[in-house]
């Protein structure tokens, strides 16, 4: 008789993926809570910011910009894979179940990104992770291999005709600002009627989710998925303890690399170049040397049980981050508090520390009493029927 494939429970789950997950949403909200109290697409934060909060801004592009979503997007990836194996232990269609749920994700991104927030992620990964779906046959170690290939080759690439291109143009970041669109984004933020900023939440969305924003997804988040997914089949997080020489190793090469490539923009001058190169290469090259600090942590007894919030976050990933989303909206925006444009990068800065620290706390007591988030139990419902 044939079973049905059901959400991993308790018992079945890798803590280290559960942590990665939670540590990857603390990092994605300290960069997304800019975006939820000033118009950060529009402006060069170097020259918006001044004094101490340019200094927190400069931590927060060294440490966290762009090395966050990397680990979701490679965890993401990873867990792609558990399903596939326990689905054929089960004997069922994980091509089937997964197509359904990848779909209701979509959805979830859909209602995120047009009324709550425009920087949406769900939808960027739920279409990905239908087309990862293509490659989940092909072996573990050329899944990593080609996507780390699909991920360095363009953005070096990209880099380069950048570098080139500043050669001839020695434009700098500072010159491009897009004034008109900063002015609109903020005046409808901070005085807009719910219709005013759902429409400022479309334009801005529209932006970056275009053809070639599509295109570009292809090459930066699709990769990294299938790097993720690529470990998976090898079993990398749940043979970590056996490992550990492979992950110390990974640490050395690429903890140095990516802070290097993360602090180009302050031994060179700042360029759009410069940039690109900051956030593309760096940014992930770090994000792999920040999970190779946490599993090799994982490794201990005693620091595993302290990460323990951090698993109970990334059980309920997608409640917390569609939450965070929520409640930096309802802070900032004007059918909310209103404080759009008025607060400091510390304040906002802090003041996410402190919501994610609430989140965790929340989190640790719902899943004493609940098997799954609420909107994990939607997501669950609406993909089983039951």
């Amino acid at each position: 008789m044939q079973q049905t494939l059901e959400p991993i429970d308790s018992a079945e789950r890798i803590q280290s993926l559960d942590v990665l997950r939670g540590f990857s949403l603390l990092g994605i909200f300290l960069i997304n809570m800019i975006s939820f109290h000033s118009p950060f697409s529009y402006y060069n934060p170097y020259e918006w910011w001044k004094y101490g909060d340019l200094t927190v801004f400069t931590w927060l592009d060294i440490l966290v910009q762009g090395s966050f979503y990397p680990i979701f997007a490679m965890m993401f990836g990873y867990g792609m894979v558990i399903m596939m194996q326990r689905s054929k232990v089960k004997n069922v269609s994980f091509w089937k179940i997964s197509v359904r749920r990848l779909l209701i994700l979509l959805l979830f991104g859909v209602f995120h990104a047009f009324l709550i927030w425009y920087g949406d992620i769900l939808i960027t990964y739920a279409v990905m992770g239908l087309v990862l779906l293509l490659f989940l046959r092909i072996s573990g170690p050329i899944l990593i291999s080609i996507g780390a290939i699909l991920y360095i080759l363009p953005q070096l690439f990209i880099g380069g005709m950048l570098i080139l291109a500043s050669l001839f143009d020695s434009a700098s970041l500072a010159d491009f600002y897009d004034i008109v669109g900063l002015q609109q984004s903020a005046e409808t933020y901070a005085n807009g009627s719910f219709l005013e900023i759902t429409a400022q939440r479309f334009a801005d969305w529209s932006v970056n989710n275009n053809l070639a924003g599509f295109l570009l997804y292809l090459f930066m988040i699709l990769p990294l998925m299938m790097v993720g997914a690529g470990a998976a089949k090898l079993h990398w997080l749940q043979k970590a303890n056996r490992q550990k020489k492979k992950w110390l190793l990974i640490l050395m090469i690429t903890l140095p690399l990516g802070l290097a490539a993360k602090m180009l923009p302050f031994f060179l001058e700042t360029s759009l170049s410069i940039q690109y190169i900051q956030d593309t290469i760096g940014g992930p090259i770090l994000a792999v040397a920040y999970v190779a600090i946490i599993v090799l942590l994982m490794s201990n007894r005693m620091i595993a049980k302290l990460f323990k919030p951090f698993a109970s976050a990334g059980r309920m990933s997608i409640t917390i981050y569609l939450s965070q989303s929520l409640i930096g909206t309802m802070i900032f925006y004007n059918y909310g508090l209103g404080l759009y444009g008025q607060m400091s990068m510390a304040t906002g800065t802090l003041l996410a520390v402190a919501i994610f620290a609430i989140q965790v706390m929340v989190a640790e007591i719902w899943l004493t009493k609940f098997k799954y988030g609420p909107v994990e139990k939607l997501w669950r419902l609406l993909t089983y029927g039951r």
